[in-house]
């Protein structure tokens, strides 16, 4: 349904269940004043294997169900829904492709970012116009240079021409806020992230450098690759929500951190991570290892300088009753010009400073002594000072990148303040 205006009414969500290939409609989300409110369809209440589309958000029952103030829509559902990047694309077209078209995008609102992105997005979920038939609004079988070029056209306010569009379509809904899209090798689907016409050194390698550092340095993280196209690099990212079956792609639901932690974006800045593992302790699937996974994510966050580590950038997999950590992304070392830094999420009471003494205090809330987790903090920094030649190699990393990155975002001084006594500062 559509107003006179134009702007969609409504939308239905579609979602796979477990181990399904094909979607099957869930409800419906529509909009009310200024607030988007859902309910599930009567036929999906009736399926035996129906699962919610997150739970306690949005638990399984008949009747409206609206969003808990002050969220205009439940986090389950935006977490489905595009993000910077998608929204600037979607924005663009609709604008005609025309210099400076990202500018409406204040004048669009949720449900026409759900019905304009693509099908592919994070999760299990889907928008349709349609109740009835589901159409998928992409293809997976764009080459890199056609996405690579869409998406620097987009960057640069450029026009699109009419194929380039559809091209750039998939990949719309994927989070985050760099230029982005998906592509399907074979039996993996991959994000694929593009260097920004901002950047001001390789921010795309040196994504690379810190996801392969972090595996190295024991993380449950996705794999990544480099590879090139149009001369440039191109840095891929394996999809760990997708999974390829006898009929098709399953799908993995997925809810944020700031869904777990019930926070409306304009308050992530209250995310905490003493908070999200108390839900992990009360809610998550082996909570103890958990735990311990999610404190060296946060204390490998602080040593290689990832200051955007905020709740969208940490998620779990939802299988209708449990939670469980997905592999860590995202882990971008941010730029950084000076000696202080603080991280998205606070670390320790209301304090963010991006220091592993702040984590240490906070080693209790994630039922760590902090002898073991100064036992973590050490293999960390032993892996990047031992990894990060050899990786930088890999990646293919210039000397000027290298210098300036190096005790820069990647084991700066402070990060070991107060701690020199018990966790010395590695040479080089």
């Amino acid at each position: 349904m559509t107003s006179d205006a134009g702007r969609p009414r409504e939308a239905f969500v579609w979602i796979w269940l477990l181990g399904r290939t094909v979607p099957v409609v869930a409800g419906r989300v529509r909009a009310e004043d200024d607030r988007f409110v859902f309910a599930y369809g009567r036929s999906y209440l009736a399926r035996d294997d129906a699962i919610p589309v997150y739970a306690p958000e949005l638990p399984l029952r008949r009747g409206t169900i609206v969003p808990e103030p002050p969220l205009p829509i439940a986090n389950a559902l935006r977490d489905a829904s595009p993000d910077a990047w998608g929204r600037r694309v979607i924005a663009h077209r609709l604008a005609g492709g025309e210099r400076g078209g990202s500018k409406g995008i204040d004048e669009l609102d949720e449900l026409t970012f759900m019905l304009r992105s693509g099908s592919d997005r994070t999760g299990a979920l889907d928008f349709q116009a349609s109740p009835r038939s589901y159409v998928p609004r992409e293809s997976d079988n764009e080459t890199l240079e056609r996405l690579l070029d869409s998406a620097d056209r987009v960057d640069r306010g450029l026009p699109l021409a009419p194929d380039l569009a559809e091209a750039l379509q998939h990949g719309t809904a994927i989070g985050g806020a760099r230029p982005k899209a998906l592509i399907r090798d074979g039996g993996t689907k991959y994000v694929a992230k593009f260097s920004s016409s901002t950047d001001t050194y390789s921010v795309v390698k040196t994504e690379f450098v810190a996801m392969r550092l972090a595996s190295r340095a024991g993380l449950n993280v996705a794999p990544v690759k480099l590879v090139r196209a149009m001369g440039r690099d191109v840095l891929l990212i394996r999809r760990f929500d997708r999974e390829k079956g006898e009929g098709g792609w399953m799908r993995r639901a997925m809810v944020s951190a700031l869904t777990l932690l019930g926070l409306d974006e304009r308050l992530a800045a209250h995310a905490s991570y003493e908070a999200l593992a108390d839900i992990v302790r009360a809610r998550f699937t082996a909570p103890a290892e958990t735990l311990e996974e999610l404190f060296a994510r946060m204390t490998f966050n602080v040593l290689v300088g990832n200051t955007d580590d905020h709740a969208r950038n940490h998620a779990a997999f939802w299988d209708g009753a449990g939670l469980t950590l997905t592999p860590a992304y995202d882990i971008c070392p941010q730029s950084r010009t000076g000696r202080e830094a603080s991280q998205a999420m606070r670390i320790h009471g209301r304090e963010r400073r991006s220091q592993l003494a702040l984590c240490l205090a906070a080693a209790n809330k994630f039922l760590l002594t902090e002898e073991r987790a100064l036992a973590i903090a050490k293999r960390q920094v032993a892996a990047i000072a031992g990894n990060w030649q050899a990786v930088c190699d890999e990646a293919q990393l210039g000397d000027a990148d290298r210098r300036s990155l190096w005790r820069r975002q990647f084991l700066n001084d402070l990060a070991f303040e107060g701690l020199e006594d018990r966790l010395p500062v590695p040479g080089g």
